[in-house]
């Protein structure tokens, strides 16, 4: 009389699955819940104009033609330089600007340091829309409406959010590397550069990429400022328009979509690492 052996099966295996995936389960949901979009818009860009926006969620048929289609309905190389231009010079605007002035509120002593950061947080709070009159009358008497230059001089000069976080983050490395330059002969401006940039990369990574990734997704300062001159747009404005002049063709929409946020999915994904450990070490000293 033969007996018959069964596999047992691995319970250890399946339990260690079935808790990785509760205790990362808000994650998942979350994940789901941000891809989805991304998955539904590029799927409907690679559609027929009559399957797009149907009942059929899935393409009949793959339609990646209308990725080129739509050079051909607008200039969108013109508006993705006019865009790579302004994301570009506004954050090396905000590098050049931003990182002096965060080690002056977090390394250097003077009278009025904390007054000067109570400023940087109280202009955080402070909406665009509220200095958008006088600021535009400004730039019509200097007679730079209609360019990119009203968008991009500003982060020359000054951004708030960007001098909070370089600040929040130069106050969690150690006083004593910048106390050992200076007993080398080392100036305020060569600790700065030699000893406190080269340490602080990820929070200036993170704040790039923060400056970049609202500069190219920016519509309010674009609209303001180069309405009323169709060759400066950016791909923001340009994208609205090519809304309205084909809102009819959805697939063509959400083929410049998908054109437009690739940039953005595709420099966050290569600066991910530096992007989530400046985060995480902003603000843990405060």
């Amino acid at each position: 009389m033969s007996t018959i052996t069964q596999a047992k099966p691995r319970k250890g295996s399946w339990d260690r699955k079935l808790h990785w995936v509760a205790t990362h389960s808000i994650g998942i949901a979350l994940a789901i819940g941000f891809t989805t979009p991304i998955v539904f818009v590029f799927l409907t860009a690679v559609m027929s104009d009559k399957q797009a926006l149907s009942s059929n969620l899935w393409p009949q048929e793959w339609h990646f033609e209308n990725f080129l289609r739509v050079f051909e309905k607008a200039p969108m190389l013109e508006y993705m330089a006019n865009s790579l231009m302004y994301s570009l010079l506004a954050t090396l605007g905000v590098m050049l600007s931003a990182i002096p002035t965060a080690y002056a509120l977090a390394r250097m002593k003077w009278r009025g340091r904390n007054a000067v950061f109570l400023l940087v947080v109280a202009a955080m709070m402070l909406p665009p829309q509220v200095v958008a009159v006088p600021l535009y009358d400004m730039w019509i008497n200097f007679g730079l409406t209609g360019t990119l230059w009203p968008l991009v001089i500003p982060y020359f000069l000054f951004d708030a959010f960007s001098v909070f976080l370089l600040r929040q983050f130069f106050l969690t490395i150690p006083q004593d590397y910048i106390d050992a330059a200076k007993i080398d002969g080392c100036s305020e401006l060569t600790a700065l550069v030699r000893v406190l940039v080269p340490m602080a990369r990820p929070g200036i990574a993170a704040t790039a990429l923060f400056c970049f990734l609202f500069t190219w997704n920016d519509y309010f300062g674009p609209l303001l400022y180069t309405g009323e001159n169709k060759g400066n747009w950016t791909l923001s404005l340009a994208l609205a328009s090519f809304r309205g002049s084909h809102q009819v063709e959805w697939n063509l929409t959400m083929a410049a979509t998908v054109l437009i946020m690739a940039p953005a999915i595709v420099l966050f994904l290569f600066a991910q690492k530096s992007f989530v450990k400046g985060i995480t070490f902003t603000g843990v000293k405060g």
